[in-house]
């Protein structure tokens, strides 16, 4: 049917389907443009042969390639800059990863105080917020370390005096959450998180307010885009409070 016959704009889409490769990119691509309310042409391209031959026709490197009103938008990306989804001159940062973490963790910590206690409002409820706040965040860096390290090198004051403290980090945070989840070897897990949580807390500080640095926090590790900034000075002062409040008297 035309454009005409259906009363909707028409967009061409051509992206790869073949036996073993089915690209995501194409899906999404075709799903955008459904909900964006135009008729969709989906060519397959089923072959490496035939996907090179496209390229080479039009010119372009990648795909899925989308077509609107006979002019090319690309890829998706550029399909969602195209509808005034995504601005490509603003800064790509977000709070979007630190936000989940939190927001799991606080569930999960209101889920634990209702089984125990049959109460969401308990003492026990918001230490394990935190502790398992410390657990998400240690694995989000245990992933990479090496990529973490290499961001935590731009602000942090003691990793930048002895390199090999940005490896051992993660392993402390996780060990200090786990610790304080569960409630035990509280005398080695409270100095930790005084420790990483004090020193965090003044680079940060200095970083942000004194230096005025536009930087991304390593918090939640890899190519992390979460600006440095209140949200990284809150972690360690939570990491900070949580040891000094579990500390052994």
């Amino acid at each position: 049917m035309t454009e005409k016959q259906t009363g909707k704009q028409t967009a061409q889409l051509y992206r790869m389907v073949m036996p073993k490769h089915l690209c995501p990119y194409g899906l999404k691509s075709k799903d955008l443009l459904e909900r964006q309310g135009l008729e969709v042409e989906d060519h397959h391209l089923s072959s490496r042969e035939e996907t090179d031959a496209f390229m080479e026709r039009h010119g372009v490197d990648t795909t899925p390639q989308a077509f609107i009103d006979g002019e090319r938008i690309g890829g998706y990306e550029k399909l969602r800059v195209y509808f005034g989804l995504d601005n490509p001159e603003e800064k790509q940062t977000s709070y979007q990863p630190v936000i989940a973490i939190f927001a799991v963790a606080m569930l999960m910590a209101l889920g634990l105080s209702w089984q125990m206690y049959d109460s969401i409002f308990t003492q026990r409820a918001v230490e394990w917020f935190i502790s398992i706040s410390m657990c998400f965040l240690a694995v989000q860096k245990l992933q990479d370390i090496e990529s973490f390290s290499t961001m935590f090198l731009n602000y942090d004051l003691l990793a930048r005096r002895w390199v090999p403290y940005g490896r051992i980090y993660p392993f402390g945070e996780a060990l200090a959450g786990i610790a304080m989840t569960s409630g035990t070897l509280l005398w080695l897990a409270s100095p930790v998180a005084i420790m990483i949580g004090m020193i965090g807390a003044v680079s940060v500080f200095k970083a942000v307010y004194i230096d005025r640095r536009e930087l991304k926090c390593a918090c939640v590790g890899r190519n992390s885009n979460v600006p440095l900034g209140a949200i990284s000075l809150t972690e360690n002062m939570m990491m900070l409070g949580m040891g000094l409040w579990m500390l052994p008297g």
